[in-house]
């Protein structure tokens, strides 16, 4: 017996059960691909995107890495969103951040080592850019979910000023880009109050987000309900 069999055997059991509620699912779904929305999130094993919103295959491109960092050298983030917007024509970016990351933590703590302590260190440029906002916090807890929500930001600042964006804004294509933060705690995505539709709506986006962290509590998944 293989030692993955299990998984294959959920596999199959999964396949049967899907095509016993829709005897047509995997056929309509092998003919196209055709998704309005691209999440770019964590890796996190306990973040699955599809799952989190509820959405069947085919209805979500998603990209993912540790700590769902977009970074403008990165070709494997950077050809998924090219495929994305040229190609399949999505309409919604979401950039999605979760509560309780590691990445965000180790990078918090400076305890990066090896190629992780290189991809952390945008994480940290996060940290180091908006110091004054985590020293408002009372403790590291706190600052990591202060830091978790001030990466989306970045990151979607990110997005936008990404030429593949700005291109697609240039010719009038429909394309918003979004901001949310996951919570493990209840499996809630909380809405950052970032949706950007053109290259100058951006900057004012971000920085009302960014005024609004500064006058509000932390809102971490130990302290907060839905």
């Amino acid at each position: 017996m293989g030692q993955l069999d299990h998984v294959l055997e959920k596999n199959r059991a999964w396949a049967e059960g899907i095509k016993a509620d829709d005897p047509q699912f995997f056929q309509r779904l092998s003919n196209q691909q055709a998704p309005e929305y691209l999440w770019i999130g964590c890796a996190d094993s306990r973040v699955p995107a599809n799952q989190i919103v509820d959405m069947p295959p085919g209805e979500l491109f998603v990209h993912r890495n540790v700590a769902n960092v977009v970074v403008h050298t990165d070709f494997n983030c950077l050809s998924v969103l090219q495929f994305a917007i040229e190609v399949l024509k999505v309409k919604h970016v979401l950039v999605v951040g979760h509560y309780g990351c590691g990445g965000i933590r180790t990078a918090l703590r400076n305890e990066g080592f090896g190629l992780i302590g290189n991809w952390l260190r945008h994480v940290q440029d996060v940290r180091d850019r908006h110091q004054s906002v985590l020293s408002n916090c009372d403790n590291e807890h706190d600052q990591a979910d202060r830091l978790c929500e001030l990466n989306v930001i970045e990151q979607v600042g990110h997005v936008c000023q990404n030429n593949i964006v700005q291109e697609a804004w240039k010719r009038g294509q429909r394309l918003n880009v979004h901001g949310f933060v996951y919570d493990l705690a209840d499996g809630i995505l909380r809405d950052m109050g970032l949706s950007a539709s053109s290259a100058e709506s951006w900057e004012q986006v971000k920085q009302n987000s960014i005024d609004e962290l500064i006058v509000r509590p932390v809102r971490s998944g130990r302290q907060k309900k839905a």
